[in-house]
Formats: C-alpha cells, sequence, structure tokens
C-alpha cells in the first residue's frame, strides 16, 4: 500500500522510526543502482560506527534512614551516634554504539577506489554541537577534497542546514522542505540540487560514474516506496490520529489533513 503523500512522508521523520527509514533508503538505492550500473561497477553499502557516551542520571525522591531504638541496651544508648549520609546522586554513563550507513559506488576489481558517495542525513547529523554532526561534516570535507563524486540526500525538515550546496544561495531560488545535493569531483563550488516541496514527487536524479562514463539515473521515489512497502509503514502509522512530530506550516497542514481525508 503506497504511503498517502505523493513524495516524502512527513510523518516517517519520527525519531522512533527514522533509523529504519534511514536504513531501508540506503540498503533500496543501493539495490536500485546495481539494477542499472553498468559492467564494471557495483553499488556497496558502507557504514561508520561511534561510540557516545549517554548520560542517565538518577536521584532519590525518598530517603530511607534507620534510627536508633529506644528499647536498645543502655550500652547501646551509651555508644556514640552514628551518623547517616546525605543522599547522592547516582550518574552512570553508558557507551552507545551509533551505526549510520551509506552508499558507495566502486569500480569492480578496484573496490578501494570510491567513484560515488551517496548519503541520507540523520538528525545526529544535522543537531548542532553532536558527534555525529562533527563526524559527518569531517567526512563531507575529505569527500570534497577527493576526486570522488558526493551525493546527499535531506528528508528531514528539522535540523541545521547540512548538505554541501551552500543554504544562502539555494534560498535566493525559492522554498523547499527536503533537498538532494550532488557535488561532481573537481567542479569546486558547483553544485547540482533537487529542493523538493511536500507536495512534490521525489525527484530522479543523476549518480556519476567515472572516466567518461554517462550518468547513471536513481529515482528516488521508486526507492521511497519501496522502503514504505517492506517497512511495513501503512500499518504502523496512524495518520487520523497523530500529527507528524515535526509541525507542518499552516497551509501546508490543512493541504494534508485534505489528502488524508480524501484517501
Amino acid at each position: 500500500m503506497p504511503s498517502p503523500f505523493p513524495g516524502m512522508d512527513p510523518y516517517l521523520e519520527r525519531p522512533a522510526i527514522w533509523p529504519g527509514v534511514h536504513q531501508g533508503m540506503i540498503t533500496y538505492a543501493s539495490a536500485a543502482l546495481n539494477a542499472v550500473l553498468p559492467a564494471g561497477y557495483v553499488a556497496d553499502i558502507g557504514e561508520r560506527l561511534y561510540v557516545v557516551q549517554s548520560e542517565r542520571s538518577t536521584y532519590p525522591d525518598v530517603a530511607v534512614l534507620e534510627h536508633p531504638n529506644p528499647a536498645r541496651t543502655g550500652a547501646a544508648r551509651g555508644a556514640g551516634t552514628a551518623l547517616a549520609s546525605d543522599p547522592p546522586w547516582i550518574v552512570t554513563y553508558e557507551p552507545t554504539e551509533i551505526r549510520e550507513v551509506f552508499s558507495e559506488i566502486l569500480p569492480v576489481g578496484d573496490e578501494s577506489r570510491v567513484i560515488t558517495v551517496i548519503e541520507v542525513l540523520s538528525p545526529t547529523n544535522k543537531t548542532a554541537g553532536t558527534e555525529g554532526r562533527q563526524r559527518y561534516l569531517t567526512k563531507q570535507r575529505q569527500v570534497l577534497a577527493r576526486q570522488t563524486h558526493l551525493i546527499e540526500i535531506d528528508l528531514l525538515r528539522e535540523g541545521e542546514h547540512t548538505v554541501a550546496a551552500p543554504a544562502d544561495a539555494l534560498l535566493e531560488r525559492g522554498r523547499w522542505h527536503y533537498l538532494v545535493s550532488l557535488h561532481r569531483a573537481g567542479q569546486g563550488g558547483r553544485f547540482e540540487t533537487w529542493p523538493i516541496t511536500l507536495r512534490d514527487r521525489l525527484p530522479r536524479i543523476c549518480a556519476p560514474l567515472a572516466d567518461g562514463d554517462p550518468d547513471v539515473v536513481l529515482d528516488l521515489q521508486a526507492v521511497f516506496q519501496r522502503c514504505y512497502d517492506e517497512g511495513g509503514y501503512a500499518g504502523r502509522i496512524d495518520y487520523h490520529r497523530r500529527d507528524p512530530s515535526v509541525a507542518l506550516a499552516p497551509e501546508d497542514a490543512a493541504w494534508a489533513k485534505t489528502l488524508l481525508h480524501s484517501g
């Protein structure tokens, strides 16, 4: 059963289900690329792993103390009075492993050479001051400095502008909710971008190859639809009892309400 939205489904931006969406988009994008890549190329899945400290603090609401029993012997009563310590706060640090997957187009036989990197952004990549954002931006700079193409797919409305294409230049051209950016190796500050509103179908984008080979086309809407179907989201999301976790603008909320009630 397809999503009721024509393109990206804003209900899938919910943090609790986004990791599955992210994994699905990378998995099915890689599969779609492998179906169209010419001989000599393969799309493979890579991953970033890092550990962050997840802080969990607890402190007592009620302190239970033991008081001396007045019925004890005189010897006991005569002994020194024991002091109870003040209740401490207990702070624990639990390491949390973060796993972020991405897709790469590689030449068969020389898989140490990366032709194109395809990233789907996660909330941690777009949250200021996080380890995930720092690591993502470091990798972004490294890819831009190499002879490697970079495709960035941002299907999250919340968070910092993160794709390499400059926000100011894009804002001069119009508004968008979601964004795809392509930087071709060796083209300096030039970016090809696909701005997407909530009411748009996800675009068909170019995936560059090497050595003068022509681009292949990746249909992001088909990838998203497979992700939606395989993830069982039609049965997991109650579109009529809750709103998207990231609020829609009033005009978009009215449009979405009409769309959902007409389905």
